[in-house]
């Protein structure tokens, strides 16, 4: 068994390998942290599915923000149950959203118990037509804003690209999509 001053400088060590990009410090990092993000995502959302999710999401964040890593700061665990809180928190707020939407539709239904009719499938091709015109990386950030319902956080750390530059892709793409699609036939999203 390691002392507690040999096991401080190997978890330090562990830190200053996987913030200079070591793949193999990642293994390591998985290898000896995951089961303890499991339990804090299992026991924070109740659901295995959902635990699982945050797991990967967490080791993913890690690898892609090791630079922000300070292991003269803290402690390499501490730094992974910061990352776990935030995931934890993101997939919290999906719920409350998906939960509002529905509550929102049941509460504008007429008759909650029948099914809403579908959009008219050309309409939908037609706005699905119109979001690929809009380019890349636009294009993405709206699909995954709206259809996938994803925070504007995941987005941005998703596709590498700064916060304020997935608001204004969001901002102004739904702009040119409402321009566009009114030149069609009037139509409205």
């Amino acid at each position: 068994m390691l002392a507690l001053d040999e096991l401080v400088a190997d978890q330090d060590d562990l830190a200053v390998r996987l913030a200079s990009g070591s793949r193999e410090a990642l293994a390591e990092v998985y290898e000896r942290w995951a089961s303890l993000v499991h339990t804090i995502a299992l026991r924070s959302l109740g659901n295995t599915h959902d635990a699982e999710d945050v797991t990967q999401q967490v080791f993913v964040s890690a690898w892609s923000s090791r630079h922000t890593l300070k292991p003269d700061e803290g402690s390499l665990p501490g730094w992974l149950v910061g990352i776990t809180r935030h995931r934890i928190s993101d997939v919290r707020t999906q719920r409350y959203r998906r939960s509002r939407n529905v509550a929102a539709v049941a509460a504008v239904t007429p008759d909650a118990g029948r099914a809403a009719p579908e959009p008219d499938i050309a309409q939908r091709l037609h706005v699905a037509h119109e979001i690929d015109a809009l380019g890349e990386p636009r294009a993405t950030v709206l699909r995954l804003a709206f259809i996938e319902d994803r925070p504007q956080e995941e987005i941005a750390q998703r596709l590498d690209l700064p916060l304020g530059t997935v608001k204004s892709h969001v901002r102004r793409g739904l702009v040119q999509l409402r321009r566009r699609l009114e030149e069609v036939d009037g139509v409205t999203p």
